[in-house]
């Protein structure tokens, strides 16, 4: 693959869509040849902050060359917090799509789940939009009843909520919601928080389906070569010869049965 170059993102538009919960459109490069899966590295214009943010991709328009990034602010003075601030016009440095996105064509003929927890959440919609198969099932997570991007789940497959507090949907986890509907399904897609894959990646395992995670990790480089997210593999790494994965360069998703976590 081609090494990806920096370049000026110009922003489209900016909403809040819940408490801390933005939605940024960006005109970029990057739009042409994003998959569903991919993510890409955000750069503050502060000086002071050298690495870039990585933002999991929501939603991809083509044909007007515009990536839609839904993110949440982590705290004050932070880099998601400077992009919470960017007005229409305004550029962002920006690198992507970089990572490997989730294999949609694995579903073909099948009955799937489409997880998603926590900001884990926005990346389950593109795939959403572009996955083929026989019965599409979305199963997303939330803490509360800030259900963001739930109008546009509900266009795109049957949509099962969980809340942490019970007030929408199945009160309890993703796991929660498939157990008190009673879903069943031959292939799993999921992002979101360790917990929530790992409990995925055993379910999976027990029932003997094809499960793809996309592994949620605090990055530098995002490029594979700092080696500062890297999980756990089967495998021996051919860049550092040790059991590890690169989670931005040979992921972020994986097979479930690549990984340990």
């Amino acid at each position: 693959m081609a090494e990806r170059k920096k370049e000026a993102a110009v922003v489209v538009s900016q909403t809040q869509l819940a408490d801390g919960i933005f939605s940024m459109w960006l005109q970029t490069e990057a739009a042409f040849s994003a998959k569903p899966g991919q993510f890409i590295s955000m750069y503050t214009n502060d000086g002071s902050k050298l690495l870039p943010r990585p933002i999991s991709i929501c939603e991809i328009d083509r044909e007007q060359g515009r990536l839609r990034m839904v993110y949440r602010v982590t705290g004050e003075k932070t880099g998601t917090e400077q992009f919470s601030r960017l007005k229409a016009g305004d550029a962002i440095p920006v690198i992507g799509p970089l990572g490997n996105g989730f294999p949609i064509e694995k579903a073909t003929g099948k009955k799937a789940f489409l997880m998603g927890g926590g900001i884990g959440v926005p990346p389950i919609l593109e795939l959403a939009k572009q996955l083929e198969c026989e019965k599409k099932q979305i199963v997303v997570g939330y803490r509360g009843a800030d259900t963001f991007l739930k109008e546009e789940f509900e266009q795109n497959g049957e949509l099962y909520i969980s809340t942490e507090d019970g007030s929408i949907g199945t009160k309890g986890n993703v796991m929660d919601a498939i157990r008190e509907n009673g879903l069943d399904a031959e292939i799993i897609y999921a992002c979101g928080p360790t917990p929530m894959l790992r409990a995925i990646k055993q379910y999976a395992e027990e029932n003997g389906m094809e499960c793809y995670i996309s592994l949620e990790e605090r990055m530098a480089c995002g490029i594979g070569a700092c080696l500062a997210c890297v999980c756990k593999s089967k495998e021996i790494d051919h860049h550092s010869n040790v059991h590890n994965k690169r989670i931005c360069k040979d992921g972020p998703v994986f097979l479930s049965t690549e990984v340990e976590i």
